[in-house]
């Protein structure tokens, strides 16, 4: 019996489901089904009864779960003894709009998360972090922004965006030929009108302001209607359901890129955070992105032509 399997174990029993275990532990779906036929033979007893449409614990899985949990517990805690990261507080991390589901399974055995469920723009979560009331936070930032609050950016994610249109037209369109909106909320819209401004001018597109909040949701389909045009979307509104009469329109020449970054203090002197930091975006790569003929600003910490020092 190996801990590893353990692991699999208690995922397979939160799922009961093969499949979004697999997903979660990042491993193939046989292999963890093989595995648990080990840790059954190795034990001696059926953990999961299975067919073709459910999976549910047997009476012996459910008894033995809550003491496979505390040994996963101890052995992360004696995992964080060794490695000298030992911290009572867990990590704060914070975010905007997008963070990875699996954070708090990525990083066990290196801290304890927890994810704060005040969500504040960009620039704020970025305030947050040079302040101390965040260890770390997901968000939009810009090389002056690490410059001006001594942080420093890690690559997460990004997002492409698209355009959306009127009609049922789902084909490319240049980026000269959309609009942008620029919100006159810049509060709660700064990250946005940052990114918006760039784009336009880089790319050619169209700058609107607007003074209603029409940079997601109802207003901003509501735009799109008037203006009849394709609209860049904001990456708040990824991945949102299109009303009927509207289409998502891929944009080209060139395809912008919204980056996520993991945000940190520079000097950072907590093991346990840059530890998860380290963690957290170890091989992080976004296809696509950097390719020619991808876009994002030239301020970005993520554009390959930028010098700050990002890491």
């Amino acid at each position: 019996m190996e801990l590893r399997q353990l692991r699999y174990f208690v995922t397979v029993a939160e799922e009961l489901n093969f499949g979004r275990a697999a997903e979660r532990l990042h491993i193939a779906g046989p292999s963890l089904s093989q595995q648990i036929k080990v840790l059954e033979r190795d034990l001696k007893v059926r953990l999961f009864e299975r067919d073709r449409r459910s999976v549910t614990l047997t009476p012996s899985g459910a008894s033995l779960l809550p003491g496979a949990r505390a040994l996963i517990a101890q052995a992360d805690e004696l995992r964080r003894q060794a490695t000298g990261l030992v911290r009572s507080e867990p990590v704060r991390i914070g975010y905007v709009k997008w963070c990875p589901p699996d954070l708090s399974e990525r990083v066990a055995g290196v801290a304890r998360l927890r994810v704060d469920t005040w969500v504040l723009p960009s620039h704020t979560q970025a305030a947050r972090v040079a302040e101390g009331s965040l260890d770390v936070a997901i968000c939009w930032v810009q090389n002056d922004d690490l410059d001006d609050k001594g942080l420093k950016a890690r690559l997460l994610g990004a997002d492409r965006l698209y355009a959306v249109d009127t009609g049922d037209d789902s084909s490319p369109v240049d980026a000269k030929d959309t609009v942008v909106l620029l919100d006159a909320d810049t509060a709660t819209w700064s990250s946005s009108n940052r990114y918006g401004e760039h784009f336009a001018r880089d790319t050619g597109a169209t700058a609107l302001r607007v003074d209603d909040g029409g940079i997601t949701g109802p207003a901003f389909f509501e735009h799109v209607r008037t203006l009849g045009r394709p609209v860049l979307n904001s990456p708040k509104g990824q991945g949102e359901a299109l009303p009927a009469g509207l289409v998502a329109r891929p944009v080209v020449n060139p395809a912008p890129y919204w980056t996520w970054s993991l945000v940190s203090r520079r000097g950072e002197v907590d093991l346990v955070v840059r530890a998860v930091v380290d963690v957290l975006t170890a091989g992080v790569g976004v296809a696509g992105l950097g390719d020619e003929g991808s876009w994002v600003p030239v301020t970005d910490p993520h554009a390959p032509q930028s010098v700050s020092d990002a890491g």
